[in-house]
């Protein structure tokens, strides 16, 4: 009974053993199991941890690249803004410049009439001087006829002034002989009469000549003074003349000037537009780069 007791607590024991055997496998699968999850986790974070630094140092690139791209697109809006100032700059003074040269327009327009109007001027006053040639021709004619006339009645004062001379002394020859011929006083009362009538007369005539050529000085002087007036006038006319060309050929210089400045001007704002252009589609493609 005892052998068989013990058989059977044997046989239990053996079947608790199995069964412990049995559980003591399975916790060692399990175990395994375990194991082999916890390798196949370990592996996981490890190729996490590597994928993670990669990430961590792609992040850290693209954080850098979006620093600099950032710092670009400072560097750019600060470039569009001041691109922005100079084009609005660059406009204002397109827009001062075509109003200057619309004014210049209208002054070298201006000019022109007046050009025209002084070439008119020019051709009156060559028409004038023309006439004041042959006015001046006439006057000297006029001049030579009258200094003709003049050395004539001079030659007549002359001759005149010989008789009257001749007759004084013929007469005072008559006066000293009056004393001595009382017969002939009679006789020569009449031809002193005569004489003295014609001493007379030629006094008159000589006065006249005197006077008519004081009358023909004093028109000569009137002549020869607006002969010169008319000259003077005629030299101040060309003078302001070649002034108003002097004045044309400027502003017409000023203009083609003016004209290149604003073409040059044109240039630059057409290129400060296709840069802008430029810089808003970097703009753009770095701000898609960054989304």
């Amino acid at each position: 009974n005892i052998i068989r007791r013990q058989r059977q607590e044997l046989k239990l024991l053996i079947a608790e053993l199995k069964d412990r055997d049995r559980e003591l496998h399975d916790m060692v699968a399990v175990h395994e199991r375990h194991i082999q999850a916890w390798e196949d986790d370990r592996q996981k974070i490890l190729t996490l941890a590597e994928r993670c630094s990669a990430l961590t140092s792609e992040l850290n690139e693209r954080n850098a690249i979006i620093k600099s791209l950032t710092k670009r697109l400072k560097f750019l809006e600060s470039q569009q803004n001041d691109s922005k100032i100079a084009l609005e700059n660059t406009q204002q003074k397109f827009k001062e410049l075509t109003e200057k040269v619309t004014d210049t327009s209208v002054h070298c327009q201006a000019l022109e009439e007046e050009n025209q109007s002084l070439h008119c001027s020019i051709l009156e006053l060559s028409a004038k001087t023309g006439q004041l040639q042959v006015r001046e021709q006439e006057l000297l004619t006029m001049l030579q006829l009258k200094d003709k006339v003049l050395l004539e009645t001079t030659d007549q004062i002359t001759e005149v002034t010989s008789k009257f001379k001749t007759l004084e002394g013929a007469l005072r020859t008559a006066m000293l002989q009056e004393f001595s011929r009382n017969r002939e006083q009679q006789d020569l009362k009449l031809p002193l009469n005569d004489v003295l009538f014609q001493v007379n007369r030629m006094k008159d005539v000589l006065s006249e000549k005197i006077k008519e050529n004081s009358r023909h000085q004093e028109e000569i002087s009137h002549l020869k003074h607006e002969n010169g007036c008319l000259r003077t006038e005629l030299i101040v006319a060309v003078e302001e003349a070649q002034r108003k060309d002097q004045l044309y050929w400027f502003a017409k210089s000023k203009q083609a000037r003016m004209e290149k400045e604003l073409s040059s001007l044109q240039q630059v704002c057409v290129k400060q537009q296709r840069d802008l252009h430029f810089f808003h589609i970097n703009l753009e493609s770095s701000q898609d780069s960054e989304q």
